[in-house]
């Protein structure tokens, strides 16, 4: 599995690695249901193969305590990103994720995220997509940089989006972004190279599309991009859809890591074999790009 440095944090990451909301559970944002076996399977395939970055987030319904319970054995083979900001509040037959951007609920956050993973300290902590008045209001890096001289946080980073971006980028504070990024969605592609100049780490979400047609919110909209470009044209002998765009994903030359989710080992083998051939040949990168660059915004 190749490496890379996640940015300053100096962190050598595989530039595949896991996304555990797919582990959550159907009590949150539609879910799921997770097995406590399926949950122990995937995680330890996850690492069995090699993949030594995981990104969870405290209000990923039981995705931390799937992890505490069934990998926190093997800490030393992983490193482990969760994000804050975030509750869980208990609706009856699901439960709601409202942010609560205050000092209290981050130490709050990170203390039950620790229990719940049983662990010491995780290895980077992420601001859940604040706003950037949420983020001034609440003095949130300040209480980023207390948890991380307490020692329960090595690196602090922050999950983002436009139009939040320039701001967050500009002020230089953030060891790491989360960005959504794929070939179906390129909205940020520029910013991954401009946090990147910042010299922190870029750690991509959504890097394959989020899915085969259908699966997820704006799947028929992110699709028709595809279609409209003609990407089918550019599979080689064998490879699906999601494959092609893992590797598109793989070959900006500014990401660190992207993190895929499932909770399907079958799916996750097939995330290693297109992964595992890395990058794009760059004729086929140019002509992908060019397709999607000459389609209407």
């Amino acid at each position: 599995m190749e490496k890379t440095k996640l940015g300053r944090t100096g962190l050598q990451v595989t530039k595949l690695s896991y996304g555990a909301m797919e582990i959550r559970g159907p009590r949150v944002w539609s879910g799921r249901p997770v097995e406590d076996a399926e949950a122990d399977r995937i995680l330890n395939a996850v690492l069995d193969a090699g993949i030594n970055f995981i990104d969870t987030s405290y209000d990923y319904g039981r995705s931390e305590e799937f992890i505490g319970r069934f990998i926190s054995h093997r800490r030393e083979e992983y490193y482990l990103a969760t994000k804050c900001g975030c509750t869980l509040v208990d609706h009856g037959d699901h439960d709601e994720t409202p942010h609560v951007w205050t000092r209290d609920n981050l130490l709050h956050n990170i203390e039950t995220s620790l229990k719940r993973m049983k662990t010491d300290y995780v290895d980077l902590l992420q601001l859940h997509g604040p706003t950037v008045r949420q983020t001034e209001e609440g003095e949130l890096v300040d209480a980023l940089r207390e948890i991380q001289a307490s020692g329960k946080a090595r690196w602090i980073g922050i999950s983002s989006y436009l139009p939040h971006l320039p701001s967050y980028v500009d002020s230089g504070v953030f060891d790491t972004f989360q960005l959504p990024y794929s070939a179906l969605e390129r909205e940020h592609e520029q910013w991954l190279t401009r946090a990147a100049a910042t010299g922190a780490g870029i750690i991509v979400r959504g890097g394959v599309g989020q899915g085969e047609p259908g699966h997820g919110r704006g799947s028929a909209d992110r699709w028709a991009v595809w279609e409209q470009a003609r990407l089918d044209e550019l599979l080689e002998q064998g490879e699906t859809r999601t494959g092609l765009l893992l590797r598109y994903t793989l070959s900006h030359p500014d990401m660190s890591t992207t993190i895929v989710g499932t909770k399907n080992p079958l799916h996750l083998a097939e995330n290693l074999r297109f992964a595992e051939k890395g990058p794009l040949p760059a004729d086929v990168y140019r002509e992908m790009k060019s397709r999607l660059e000459a389609l209407p915004n």
